[in-house]
């Protein structure tokens, strides 16, 4: 039996899949140095319309496909795809569904504007993970959360899931990111963010969510942070400051997969 520890990646961008950003970069370059450095991984990240599907070499995962999540009411048919980076010998699994991502040639915005529905998927993207590393059977030792549009899995792991034998022992690390932006979610986002075991106290940044919000929350639920570039919002470089967790400050691209790691063993080793 392995004892190595099990690292969650789940990312709102990995190159090559789109567009390079220093966040697809590490997206794509992190997992494999955490492997190599004798850790199991998994990776996730949204299936955007904008991959190409052939190029990618993307199929459906039949078995783990097949499920409708419920978001205010409404079913949504929950897809996973799979690719893999053979050189690196990584699996990439991707949530998918026809009306939040496969029919949309873009990301998080649409023309420059923030798509009027990224409440849906966000909590669609989120909760299509956990549900899909629950088919799996896999228990995540450090769940790795980069990007606002991974922002809730902290809470859902931590309330909604706290309790389950897969995830109750799992440790969080939240990357924080300079990809603010600058609406407000919907009204009604707590409702569609609130599962069993999450209480009104636990939403009350959700209630005009904006991207300060949704990322204070993702701090107070999650066990260390990560300063991801050289300059983040002010409000939230001010609310780390205070916010009484382990904070892996900013590395540059030569050293930041070593400083993750590190970091990754100090949480593991913190009660």
């Amino acid at each position: 039996m392995t004892n190595k520890k099990r690292v969650l990646f789940v990312h709102q961008e990995i190159t090559p899949y789109v567009p390079e950003t220093t966040m697809g970069l590490i997206g794509r370059n992190l997992p494999q140095a955490t492997q190599e450095n004798g850790k199991e991984i998994r990776i996730f990240m949204p299936r955007y319309g904008i991959i190409n599907e052939r190029r990618n070499q993307l199929h459906e995962v039949i078995r783990l496909s097949g499920m409708n999540l419920i978001i205010n009411d409404t079913d949504h048919p929950l897809i996973i795809k799979v690719a893999s980076i053979q050189k690196a010998r990584m699996q990439i699994y991707f949530i998918d569904n026809d009306d939040f991502f496969t029919k949309r040639k873009y990301m998080t915005h649409e023309n420059g504007k923030f798509c009027d529905d990224n409440d849906d998927r966000i909590v669609f993207f989120n909760r299509g993970v956990i549900e899909t590393v629950r088919k799996l059977n896999w228990s995540p030792d450090i769940i790795q959360c980069t990007g606002w549009m991974t922002a809730l899995m902290p809470i859902f792991i931590k309330k909604a899931f706290k309790d389950n034998p897969l995830f109750n022992e799992s440790k969080i690390v939240y990357t924080v990111y300079d990809d603010a932006f600058e609406e407000t979610m919907k009204a009604g986002f707590e409702k569609k963010v609130k599962l069993p075991g999450i209480n009104a106290k636990d939403l009350k940044y959700y209630k005009q969510a904006n991207y300060v919000s949704i990322t204070k929350s993702a701090i107070d639920f999650s066990d260390g942070i990560v300063i991801g570039s050289e300059k983040i919002h002010p409000e939230i470089e001010s609310y780390l400051k205070e916010c009484g967790k382990p904070v892996l400050e900013y590395h540059d691209m030569d050293h930041y997969a070593e400083a993750y790691n590190s970091f990754y063993d100090t949480i593991l080793n913190t009660k």
